[in-house]
């Protein structure tokens, strides 16, 4: 259930990245040659590790790449590195100068752990005292490497497992304190024209397996059962739901039980909680002709009653009472512009917490606030004076 990392390869031309993606995958995946240059567009395979599970491999441009089309192969570089989980930073012949210095600190601005990787081993071996001066700078793993040694690649491996291993989603998705062992839990799951055929949508599907590693007891039903239920007798912990069905649950559940929705969970799993909270404030404060960016993760086709092409734009338009222009971005595309009075962003179910967290991130540095798709509903459904809401935003603060 863990979600998929990103773990992008980096250096300058010919440095054995895409050398070291063949080793590490165990099979020919990204073209070789002694020629500089030759890889120009990411290449990525999906591959898993033992000890961390499903990860993408991620061969980029060399950061030296030279003329205009080489330097947008360096940017795009550049911006992978922006969305890795974990960077493996290569070099040579112990040459770290100022393309690999720089690279390193704008990993290290970007809180992205990196490990330096001296790669073609065999030809000339990593200097003792380089690696003692490269460790003092940058306090990071320094691995030597032969992509002509297969026992590299279970050490190359390793060392990345025990950089990414850390809590499990499972277990950050539903802390303790919202729900533990022998909790009852009731999850409200509506089953409607948006609701996929045969299955439920990936947040349910996440929070009731993290649920049930916390060996809490699950109830699932619609919102048209929460009446039976509660006539059962039985107490529950908290209620989670759909954040669509925010209005008709928090009618049906009785007064001191919590009350939250599966996007509020991954709200606070992939981004940045606080500024999510914070910002979906700005609502109040929207006027006649302010632009609205709904950002979604994934690219989907839209329906007549998508959620963020039409519900959220219909409610705020009704809570504000303000005539709001909308735009909508779709996957990991740029933002066209700086315009907008306020940014929501979806749950993210299909994209890496590193990948929300910097977009979320690069669109905050420049003015504009971002809040959640469920933070943005309960609000303008005026959950946020609810007791049963805001006694959920308490539990899912606690550490």
């Amino acid at each position: 259930m863990n979600e998929v990392k990103n773990i992008v390869l980096l250096g300058r031309r010919n440095a054995g990245k895409s050398t070291l993606v063949n080793l590490l995958a165990g099979q020919d995946v990204a073209i070789v040659s002694p020629v500089a240059g030759t890889t120009t567009d990411p290449v990525k395979k999906r591959m898993e590790i033992k000890g961390l599970g499903p990860c993408n491999l991620i061969d980029t441009a060399g950061i030296d790449d030279e003329g205009e089309v080489g330097g947008m192969r360096s940017e795009r570089s550049f911006k992978e590195a922006d969305l890795a989980d974990l960077a493996l930073l290569l070099f040579t012949s112990n040459r770290f100068g100022e393309y690999e210095r720089n690279l390193a600190n704008y990993l290290k601005g970007r809180s992205v752990p990196f490990i330096l990787v001296h790669g073609k081993e065999d030809l000339e071996p990593l200097d003792e005292s380089l690696r003692m001066t490269l460790g003092d700078e940058f306090g990071c793993p320094i691995m030597n490497v032969s992509c002509k040694r297969v026992s590299d690649r279970d050490l190359m491996l390793g060392a990345i497992a025990r950089m990414l291993s850390g809590e499990s989603e499972s277990k950050a998705l539903v802390p303790k304190s919202l729900a533990g062992e022998g909790d009852r839990v009731i999850l409200v799951c509506p089953i409607d024209r948006g609701a996929p055929e045969g299955r439920l949508i990936l947040p349910q599907v996440k929070t009731l397996r993290a649920l049930l590693d916390n060996k809490a007891i699950v109830t699932v039903a619609q919102p048209s059962e929460l009446e039976k239920i509660f006539a059962s007798g039985q107490d529950y912990k908290v209620v989670i739901t759909d954040s669509q069905a925010f209005s008709e649950v928090s009618a049906a559940v009785p007064e001191g039980i919590p009350v939250g929705s599966f996007s509020i969970l991954m709200a606070r799993l992939k981004g940045p909680f606080g500024l999510f909270l914070e910002s979906v404030k700005k609502i109040d404060s929207l006027k006649d002709g302010d632009h609205v960016l709904i950002l979604e993760s994934c690219t989907h086709r839209a329906s007549c009653d998508d959620i963020g092409r039409v519900k959220i734009p219909a409610m705020l338009k009704k809570y504000t009472g303000k005539e709001l222009l909308f735009d909508f971005v779709s996957g990991l595309d740029d933002v066209p512009h700086n315009r907008y009075s306020l940014a929501i962003q979806c749950g993210g179910c299909m994209a890496t917490a590193r990948q929300i967290t910097s977009r979320v991130n690069s669109i905050a540095e420049k003015g504009v606030p971002v809040t959640n798709y469920g933070l943005a509903i309960a609000f303008a459904k005026g959950l946020f004076s609810d007791a049963n809401f805001k006694a959920f935003l308490n539990l899912i603060a606690e550490k």
